[in-house]
């Protein structure tokens, strides 16, 4: 704990946290008791910050472990997350597998993805969350909801993607994109705009006050943006060089997701206000290849017209072939041989 208590409230909360250490060293088993304290100690009450960075560092080296080890803490988090009606224990508790997305062991990114087993869009359970004690807190209850839809959404996009985004372990995906299919990488690029238009419902930045926990929220948010702007560059470059290949149905596809993509602009200047040349280098990548899927698309209608031009024409001949020949067609039996008159010619 160690933090000074100024306030009613932060009493209140240091002592459910030691009411909270004492059920736990009561009803746990001895193995998982480290699991649960570690848990606790980075989920204070305190609202004054975000967990401390070593307890953090503590939790993620004690999932780096055995796989059932990594599965019992994610657990505990969720359990932590779902049974408290504290706003400040939520939003620690949301930082805290943002944090495992981004910097965990691969062992606990792994039992992460995999909950729970039922899978789901909205396995959070925050859409309802509510922590009416203040108006402050009120007001953080709406950061919560925003930010479990968000990670939900980080979570999705990652296993579209086949890794976490933004994570100290991802992969260098720039070789092998170009074995990707079409559909994968429209895919792909559907997924990230989707994290991307979850990022601008961000609730209104005038609202952070000084909070310090909102403050490391927006934190990871920009560093995911930017991990999201990298990743849109590499597959927007491929889709460049695979334009004459692209169906009439991709391109329009692609159209669609990247017009998408402009509506959040001036929405995501004004959350991340600092120019950086990835961001600049996308926004003209968007524009250049919108441009030019518009050209091809025309390219498409002219040959479309083209070709039916053809089969018109080819129609019509057929027609005047078909009206010539119902002159001369015959009947399948009409004049079969065994029909025809026999013509015995005498000789001479």
């Amino acid at each position: 704990m160690g933090k000074k208590i100024t306030t009613l409230r932060d009493l209140i909360g240091a002592i459910k946290d030691k009411a909270s250490q004492s059920k736990a060293a009561f009803i746990s088993k001895p193995s998982s008791f480290s699991l649960h304290l570690a848990v606790l100690r980075a989920t204070t009450h305190a609202p004054s910050s975000p967990p401390d960075d070593h307890h953090i560092s503590s939790l993620l080296t004690l999932g780096d472990s055995s796989r059932a080890t990594a599965s019992s803490l994610i657990v505990i988090i969720m359990d932590r997350l779902h049974r408290t009606g504290d706003s400040t224990v939520a939003l620690k508790c949301l930082l805290i597998i943002h944090q495992i997305i981004k910097r965990g062991p691969f062992i606990l990114q792994d039992q992460l993805s995999i909950f729970p087993s039922t899978g789901g869009r909205n396995y959070l359970k925050l859409s309802a969350f509510r922590d009416g004690a203040t108006a402050s807190r009120f007001t953080i209850s709406a950061w919560i909801r925003f930010y479990s839809r968000y990670i939900e959404s980080l979570l999705y996009t990652s296993r579209i993607l086949g890794y976490f985004l933004s994570s100290s372990s991802s992969c260098n995906t720039d070789e092998k994109i170009s074995t990707f299919l079409n559909s994968d990488l429209i895919r792909d690029v559907d997924s990230l705009v989707q994290l991307i238009e979850e990022t601008v419902k961000l609730p209104d930045s005038l609202l952070l006050d000084g909070n310090k926990l909102l403050y490391e929220v927006i934190g990871l948010l920009s560093s995911d943006y930017l991990s999201t702007v990298n990743e849109l560059l590499i597959r927007l470059s491929e889709f460049k060089e695979r334009l004459s290949c692209l169906s009439f149905g991709d391109s329009v596809e692609l159209s669609f997701i990247l017009k998408r993509l402009e509506g959040c602009k001036e929405r995501l200047s004004v959350l991340f206000s600092v120019k950086k040349p990835s961001t600049e280098l996308l926004w003209c990548s968007v524009s250049e290849l919108s441009l030019k899927i518009d050209d091809l698309k025309v390219d498409f209608s002219k040959r479309k017209l083209i070709t039916f031009e053809k089969s018109s024409e080819s129609a019509r001949f057929n027609n005047r072939v078909i009206k010539f020949g119902d002159s001369v067609q015959f009947s399948s039996g009409r004049y079969e041989m065994t029909n025809l008159p026999m013509i015995v010619e005498g000789r001479n």
